[in-house]
C-alpha cells in the first residue's frame, strides 16, 4: 500500500477497501497470529466512521456555544446536525463503528454519511464517547471486534506491527526530548 493511498485527505481515495486489510480481517478468527495480523493491518489503514442525522435529543458535546471548536456541524442551538454511531450491548457497553470501505458502510446503512479517518481518529471517537469497543465492518464482509484492552493501546497512539521474525510489537513515536 503506498502511503498516499491511506491518508484521509488523499484525492485518490474512492472509498474502496484495501484488499490486504480485507484479507487480514477474513482470517482474523482462524487462530494463531491472525487476529494480531488483522489489528496490525488496521493500524495503517484508511477507515470510515459513519455519521447519521443527529436525533433532536442529541447532546451538544463539542458544539456547545462558547467553546473553541468549529460549529459548522451544529445547528443554531448548539446541537450537532450529524452524530457518530454507537452500538450498545445488552450489558450497556458502547462500541464505535468503523468500516474498511464504502461497500461495507452501505451494506450496513446506505443513508450513513462517511467520514474518512485513521485508526487514531477512531480511537479519539472511542474516548470522546466513553466507549469500550470498536466494531469494524459490523455488517460484513468480515466483522472484527476490538475490545477495551487493545482499544486502550490504540488510543495512546500505539500501533501493532508485525516484525520480520513474525512476532508482533507495539510501536509509537517517542515524543520525549531525549529521543
Amino acid at each position: 500500500m503506498n502511503s498516499a493511498s491511506w491518508q484521509p485527505t488523499s484525492s485518490v481515495d474512492r472509498g474502496q477497501a484495501d484488499a490486504d486489510v480485507r484479507v487480514a480481517l477474513a482470517a482474523a478468527y482462524t487462530g494463531g497470529d491472525s487476529y494480531a495480523r488483522a489489528i496490525a493491518a488496521l493500524c495503517t489503514a484508511r477507515l470510515i466512521l459513519p455519521t447519521v442525522d443527529a436525533p433532536a435529543e442529541a447532546e451538544p458535546g463539542a458544539s456547545k456555544k462558547g467553546d473553541d471548536h468549529d460549529h459548522s456541524d451544529a445547528d443554531s442551538h448548539g446541537h450537532p446536525e450529524l452524530a457518530a454511531v454507537l452500538l450498545r450491548s445488552a450489558s450497556g457497553e458502547k462500541a464505535v463503528l468503523a468500516f474498511t470501505g464504502m461497500d461495507a458502510l452501505a451494506a450496513w446503512r446506505p443513508d450513513a454519511r462517511p467520514v474518512r479517518c485513521t485508526r487514531d481518529d477512531v480511537a479519539a471517537t472511542v474516548a470522546e464517547t466513553e466507549s469500550s469497543t470498536t466494531v469494524i465492518d459490523v455488517a460484513g464482509p468480515h466483522q472484527l471486534v476490538i475490545e477495551s484492552e487493545l482499544v486502550a493501546e490504540l488510543a495512546q497512539g500505539h500501533r501493532l506491527a508485525e516484525l520480520e521474525d513474525g512476532s508482533f510489537a507495539w510501536v509509537w513515536v517517542d515524543g520525549s526530548s531525549g529521543a
